[in-house]
């Protein structure tokens, strides 16, 4: 599938004379793959997880955010695939757009797969996520460790969805769930107040 087919939703969804999205007319990514962890303060307030897959970014809706706490097992419901651009994404989506509202990269960085069969045998990424568990170990400027997705609800079903955890002993370094009102762009600097403010006067 072609990364125009994996982009169909995403920009079915978006009228882009409207919004400051990318189109998504570049697929280029370095050698090893991102993460983006951005802050939406839309209908909902929430955290939008993004692993670089190939040419896009596979995407899930976290409402809590992801956490260092092994404890934690964070509900990960997938969204549309988002272009590779929508790493760097920070601003206002307006009013009446799909998703309106306030957008902040939180943390970005780099990952390693680290998905595994039974017998130890290492599998690729997507492989490893159509099977419905992926490790990976994140190198970000907040977050950083070794983290799971796992798929608890099949994916041909109505409500499929998945767990954000992290994997292995001990805690992750780095700061962990933020307050999402408080905390600030790894980007810019800015919180959520402050991108708002700054797009109502453009």
């Amino acid at each position: 599938m072609g990364e125009d087919d994996r982009l169909r939703d995403y920009r079915g969804k978006r009228d882009f004379h409207r919004t400051g999205e990318p189109e998504g007319r570049r697929a280029t990514g370095g050698e090893e793959p991102r993460f983006v962890v951005q802050i939406h303060d839309a209908r909902r307030m929430h955290f939008d997880f993004r692993l670089q897959v190939g040419d896009v970014l596979k995407s899930w809706s976290v409402p809590k955010g992801p956490s260092a706490d092994p404890r934690d097992r964070r509900l990960a419901v997938p969204t549309e695939d988002h272009p590779l651009e929508y790493e760097d994404f920070e601003g206002v989506i307006p009013k009446g757009e799909y998703g309106g509202g306030t957008v902040i990269v939180w943390d970005h960085g780099t990952y390693e797969p680290l998905s595994h069969d039974r017998d130890g045998r290492p599998v690729g990424f997507a492989e490893s996520l159509e099977r419905g568990h992926a490790r990976f170990r994140l190198h970000g400027t907040k977050l950083r460790g070794e983290y799971a997705l796992t798929r608890i609800r099949g994916k041909d079903d109505e409500d499929n969805a998945w767990l954000l955890v992290k994997a292995g002993g001990g805690r992750a370094q780095g700061t962990g769930t933020p307050d999402p009102r408080r905390a600030r762009s790894v980007r810019t600097g800015r919180t959520l107040a402050q991108v708002a403010a700054d797009g109502r006067e453009e």
